[in-house]
Order: C-alpha cells, then structure tokens, then sequence
C-alpha cells in the first residue's frame, strides 16, 4: 500500500528549494489535512478564493481544534499574541474596517511616492560601495537597509532607536514560523513586550515633536470622529515597521538572485527599463517573499472533493499558488519578464486584507532591479545562505562578485 503523502517543510532540501515539495503537494493533496492539525490549500482557484472570501476569519477565537502549528499563540489567548493581537492582521470586520481606514488616511499614495527620490539615491550610495568594493554580500549592503532606512523614515522613526528596533523585528517575525520551541516563543513574547514598550514611547515623543510622517499622521488620523486607541496605535505601528521592511528585504534580495540566475531575462531588463513594472510582479510571483496565509473558517469550505470543516485552521500557500500550472501554464516554474498574467500573483493577498504596504515595496523593487543589472552587467553569485525560514523565507546572505 501506498504510504500516505504528508507535507513536511521540515525536510533537509525544503530550506533551499520548497518548490519542489509545493509541486506535489498541488498534486497529490490539494486539500491537505495535517497531522499536525491544521489544513493547507496551495492552488491557485483556491488560494484566490480563500484570499477574497467575506465570510471566513483571521480571530483565532473561531478554532474548535487548536492546531500544533500554532498552538501557543492559541493557547494562551488574544491578550498573550504578539501585538497585543490588536493588528489589522488579527481582526475582522468591523474592526479591521475601522483600523484600516483610519491607516489607510495615513499611508497613502502620496506619502509613497515622495520617497522616490531618497530610495534612488539610497540605491546609487549602495551601489557606488559595492562597486568600489568589487564583491558584496547583497542582503547586508542594499537589500536589508534600504526598505529598514525607508520605513523608519516614512514612519519618522528616530535613527538612535533603529539598532535595537532591528533587533527585535528579527526575532517577533519568527512569530511566523511554524512550531516555534518553548524558548523562542519566550523570546518572542519577550521581544513583543520590550517593541511595544519603545513604540510607546516613540508615540508620546512624537506627540511634541509632530512631522511630517506617517506615525505623526496616525496620531491625528480621525474617521468621523473615530481616533486610533493608543494600544490599537502601538500595534499598527508595529505591524507597518515590520512588515514594512521584513519582506522587502526577500523580495530584492531573492530578485537580484533570480536575475543573476537568469542572465537572459536580466539583459531583456537592462535593454528595456519600461519593463521594470512587470518585472517586479514576476519576481514576486518566481520567489514569493512570505509564503504562507492563514485563515480561520467560519463556514465550511468545499476544495476540490474535500470538505474543509468550520472552526479549521487553514494555511494558504501563496509560493505554491504562485508557481500553480494550472493557471500559469506549463512553464510556470520559468522566470518570464514579460509574462502578461505576472500581475495576477497572490502575494500581497486580495479582498479586505490586501497588503497596505504593497506599493511601497513595489516602489522600491521598480528603482533597485534596473539599477542593479545596468551597473553590474557582469555580476556573478558566490554563495548563497538562506535565512531558514518556511515562511517569511529569502536570502541570509548572497555574496555576489561585480
């Protein structure tokens, strides 16, 4: 008899290549029950519609069974999750309607774009280094302190406080790994209490020292008489200071990767920087920087021929759904610059949790991967070194010689 096929993002070669695992997962189980108690779904209809659906939730509360995977944050309830669980991450509507809206008022196009020219000429500093250098490590010269220094200046965040800051972002995004041990999950919630108690302060300081950013803009965001509570506040601001920097930092560093890997696509990028747009969605489609959705269902959810109950905890994998044949085509495992569906990809999510940041990574990604292949037409990898992580997954280290 054949031995049932389990997912295991734990296998030796997950780390360095998952996509093989997300291909037969797609094929052999669609809708996957783990033992571990949680569901996963991984092809494209499914994500999609799991992304969009109005109906099914991100509250822990609705668990009947309280999975392995995250069964410390379930355990020890809303008040224990990090950020308080008060994100927008963590509410349905009519709070997360509430919370998104009073955001959204602060991080808005406008405030986007007027960092085009800081990123640019963050870029060309990083690259006139690397050049005079000759060899780099990629993530540590550009892709790690460029989204770090442009979210801590959108959000008007005082550079003394960054190296602690980055401190702690590193280990709360850890959060979101799957089966975290009893000692990091201390650390973790460790790291949550001592981010909140310095968000805190950074609000009460920028109370009487006001600006022209978007943590002073949340202060003051009002929606029909509606104001951010001031822990509500902490973790919205958390969540943009993590989030806005934690994934980019994948995102370029696997994109300059994908290019060097493919110098073909790299050269069709240098001789057409109109490209740039697109090119940026295919290399968030080719290597997903978070790989993993959840959701809670409230209601049954029907995936192929398997019922999903209520009350489950289900994880999306965006990555597998991002390479999915079925909607791609056949060589959906191919890096295509010009591949016209490239905006389609559900990294970024889709219905009311779509990610808020995602033009400012974007933004970022259109400035650095022309610049980066026309400075460097010869660049070549050395090594790579992969952060280890299952979801927020991207480079540790890409040692490139220009």
């Amino acid at each position: 008899m054949t031995e049932a096929f389990v997912f295991d993002p734990f296998a030796a070669d997950f780390t360095a290549d998952p996509y093989p695992h997300y291909a037969r997962l797609r094929v052999e189980s669609p809708a996957h029950e783990h033992p571990l108690g949680f569901w996963l779904v991984s092809r494209y209809a499914d994500v999609l519609a799991l992304q969009r659906s109005t109906t099914q939730s991100v509250d822990e509360r609705h668990l009947t069974r309280l999975p392995a995977w995250k069964s410390d944050s379930a355990r020890l309830g809303k008040a224990n999750r990090i950020m308080g669980g008060l994100s927008m991450l963590d509410q349905d509507p009519p709070d997360h309607t509430r919370l998104r809206r009073l955001v959204a008022k602060a991080f808005t196009p406008r405030s986007v774009d007027a960092l085009q020219l800081r990123v640019a000429a963050h870029v060309a500093d990083a690259l006139d280094r690397i050049a005079a250098a000759g060899q780099a490590d990629i993530v540590a010269e550009l892709a790690f302190p460029l989204p770090f220094t442009i979210i801590s200046e959108l959000l008007g965040i005082p550079v003394l406080e960054s190296a602690r800051l980055r401190e702690l972002t590193a280990v709360l995004v850890l959060a979101l790994e799957p089966l975290a041990d009893p000692a990091l999950q201390t650390r973790i919630r460790a790291a949550d209490a001592e981010l909140r108690a310095m968000v805190a302060d950074l609000v009460c300081w920028k109370r009487d020292n006001p600006g022209d950013d978007v943590l002073t803009a949340l202060i003051t965001a009002e929606h029909e008489g509606d104001v951010l509570g001031e822990d509500e506040l902490v973790a919205q601001v958390m969540l943009l200071y993590i989030a806005g920097h934690e994934t980019t930092v994948n995102h370029l560093a696997a994109g300059i990767l994908a290019l060097l890997q493919h110098p073909a696509q790299a050269r069709r990028l240098r001789e057409d920087p109109e490209l740039s747009a697109n090119a940026v969605e295919e290399l968030l489609r080719y290597d997903t920087p978070v790989h993993l959705m959840r959701r809670v269902t409230v209601t049954p959810v029907r995936v192929c021929d398997t019922e999903i109950p209520a009350g489950a905890w289900v994880v999306a994998c965006l990555a597998a759904a991002n390479r999915d044949p079925e909607f791609w085509g056949a060589d959906a495992d191919l890096l295509r610059l010009d591949r016209p569906e490239a905006p389609r990809g559900v990294t970024f999510g889709a219905g009311i949790h779509h990610c808020l940041g995602a033009a400012l990574v974007r933004m970022q990604a259109r400035i650095v991967f022309p610049l980066f292949v026309s400075r460097f037409p010869s660049a070549e990898v050395d090594e790579v070194r992969w952060n280890g992580r299952i979801n927020v997954r991207g480079p540790a280290l890409l040692s490139v010689t220009v």
